[in-house]
Order: C-alpha cells, then structure tokens, then sequence
C-alpha cells in the first residue's frame, strides 16, 4: 500500500460496517445490528471529504456500488441496506425483524421499500447535488412530503434550475447514471406512508413488533427534521417514531453517537 493511502481492510473476525454518520441508509443498519446485538466494527467513509471517499480505489475495490453501508461479515461483503438486513435476518433471526405471518411480512417489506426506494433516493446526496446548492432545501422537503402524504411532486414547486428536468437515481450500480422525465410530474403513481401505516400501525408500524419497516422508518424521520419538513400533519408517522426513539437500539445508532460525528453535532 502506498505511504499515506487508507486502508478499507481489517483482520477483524467480527463483522466490519462501512459508514457515514449522517447517513440514512448506513443508520438502518446499524439500527438492525443493535436489535440483533451484533458486535461489529465500524470504518468511516466520509462520503463529502476528498471528494467522496466513496470514490477512493480501495473502497471500490471492496464495494463496487461506491456506496454505503457496506458490511462485511462471514467471508462476503453486501451493499444495499435491505439486502443486508434480509441476510441478517436469514442467518441471525433472533430476534426477528420480519413477523412469522406472511401477510404480515408482505406489508413490513412493502413499507420498508416505499421508503427505501420511493422517498429516500430522491433526497440523498447523489440527487441533491444535482439540483443546485439553492434548490436543496426545497427540492427534499417536496420529495419527503410527497412520499408522506401521496402527493405528485411538482418540479415548478421546487425552483428555477430544476423546471426543465428531474432527476432520479436510474440504477443501483450506476448510482451517478441519471434520467430526465417529463415536464411537470415525477411520480403518476404517489404513494403515502402516511395513510399505509394508519391501517398497519400499532405501537410500531406494522403491530407492537419492532420491524424492518421501523428500521427503515426512523432515519427517514430524521431526514424530513433535518429538512425542516412540518411533521404536524403525519401524526402517526410522528408517534411511531417517538416510541421507536425511545428503544436503545435505536439511541446507540443514532448519527449524533457515531464514531465519526463531527464534535459540534455530538449529543
């Protein structure tokens, strides 16, 4: 290795997450893998600095993708957060992040995918970057409330530099290939979480089960405050992410409590 290039390598027997603090996707697993109280060793990728760390020849050398989470354990490395917390749910299913009921499953991966690949792409950092530094605030508030409350996001909503074109993440391993669409409306197919998790809700999003849904709910949450999204109008959204906040899985996972929390945002 060259003097002064990083290593993304560790002879660590116990797994190894490839993270950044802030984000959405690397925090869902790092919920899973509290739940599941699994030891696991945690290696920064600062997804800004240096251009993306992301972007270095060794971190594509362990995950193609350039993204993160990417979580090395038993001899593979998986990307993608669903992915690897299905994989942990097959090898470690105790406890469960998936009911026993098939119905029930069926609802938990479906709100856990409207979230994952309907709300979240739209307002992460690939997409942002793409809409202007002025138009980022707008631009992600829009994506989150259309995913909550099921309404087509309206590009004219959302600023000047973007009237012409939206953009979309077009592939999982191309994640910087993005399409145009059409002129007024990304979606003709909204989807609201809000209305979903009315009908499934008990304590936590689909009963009084902690579930893969609720994993991928809370970092979402995160986002719509970090946004500044007014959460007045997603009551249960908001109460099911108050008692999931309340759980230590979901405290010791929490960006603020990371190893590479910038001082400033440490709590």
């Amino acid at each position: 290795m060259q003097a002064g290039k990083r290593s993304y390598y560790t002879m660590a027997n116990k797994p190894v997450l490839y993270s950044y603090f802030r984000s959405s996707c690397s925090w869902r697993v790092r919920i899973a893998l509290a739940l599941k109280g699994i030891d696991y060793e945690t290696v920064p990728i600062n997804l800004i600095k240096d251009g993306g760390q992301q972007f270095s020849e060794d971190f594509q050398t362990l995950n193609p993708m350039k993204q993160v989470p990417a979580l090395k354990i038993d001899g593979i490395t998986i990307g993608q957060s669903l992915a690897i917390m299905e994989y942990l749910e097959e090898t470690r299913p105790v406890p469960r992040l998936l009911p026993q009921d098939a119905q029930k499953r069926a609802i938990v991966r479906m709100i856990s995918d409207l979230i994952a690949s309907g709300i979240q792409p739209l307002q992460n950092l690939s997409v942002l970057k793409q809409v202007g530094q002025e138009n980022q605030m707008p631009w992600a508030q829009k994506a989150i409330t259309s995913g909550f409350n099921g309404e087509r996001m309206d590009r004219r909503a959302v600023g000047r530099q973007v009237v012409g074109w939206v953009f979309v993440l077009q592939s999982l391993h191309k994640p910087h290939r993005l399409e145009a669409y059409g002129p007024t409306e990304l979606s003709d197919s909204p989807v609201t979480l809000e209305k979903i998790l009315q009908s499934t809700a008990g304590k936590y999003c689909v009963g009084d089960e902690v579930s893969m849904a609720d994993v991928c709910l809370v970092p979402q949450v995160a986002n719509a405050e970090r946004f500044k999204v007014d959460l007045s109008p997603y009551p249960t959204i908001s109460h099911i992410n108050k008692a999931l906040l309340a759980l230590e899985a979901f405290q010791v996972s929490h960006p603020c409590r990371q190893p590479d929390t910038p001082a400033e945002l440490r709590t």
